[in-house]
């Protein structure tokens, strides 16, 4: 306790003095000053950033693996030539030739040998076969060796190539004859 009375008795004998004087001029602002300084600096601390990163690319990799793993592979769709190469060149025949008569059928119409209305339903029947080839793909991916998949599937082309091309050989008849009837007009 003595040190503490010393500390009393010293700042009561200099008490006038303490109570008189005044901080140099601009004491204030340069305090002022430092203290703003001192909040602007901060330090980025580097290593806390890089291992924020790596947490964050690590979770990025993880998620995206998962997804990866748990969500369900896409089958490619079974067809005739993933059985054999035979049924291979068959499809390919069937399917070429589809496209054929769909493109001559297409460039009949735009040509107007038939009327909007005609156009629309046989875009229906086209459909239905679309329809029904979705019906024989399905069943197909379920059972793809079995012969009665695989016969109608082949009998599903075999119908769409007939019905196709009578109806591009109907339209060119019917081109042909409006040709005949007007060159005899003129």
């Amino acid at each position: 306790m003595k040190s503490y009375d010393n500390i009393e008795k010293l700042i009561n004998d200099h008490l006038d003095e303490l109570n008189q004087a005044e901080p140099p001029a601009g004491h204030f602002e340069r305090f002022e000053s430092r203290l703003k300084a001192e909040k602007k600096v901060k330090k980025i601390n580097w290593s806390l950033v890089g291992k924020v990163a790596a947490t964050v690319v690590f979770a990025f990799l993880a998620v995206n693996q998962a997804r990866m793993w748990f969500t369900p592979k896409e089958k490619a769709p079974v067809t005739l030539a993933s059985i054999s190469p035979e049924y291979a060149e068959v499809e390919f025949f069937y399917t070429s030739s589809i496209q054929n008569g769909i493109e001559s059928w297409q460039k009949l119409t735009d040509s107007g040998i038939i009327s909007e209305t005609e156009n629309e339903i046989m875009q229906q029947e086209l459909k239905e076969f679309e329809r029904r080839y979705e019906e024989i793909q399905n069943e197909f991916q379920a059972n793809p060796n079995d012969e009665r998949v695989i016969h109608a599937m082949l009998t599903y082309y075999q119908a769409k190539l007939n019905v196709i091309t009578m109806i591009v050989n109907k339209l060119q008849d019917v081109k042909q004859q409006k040709t005949i009837s007007h060159e005899t007009e003129v």
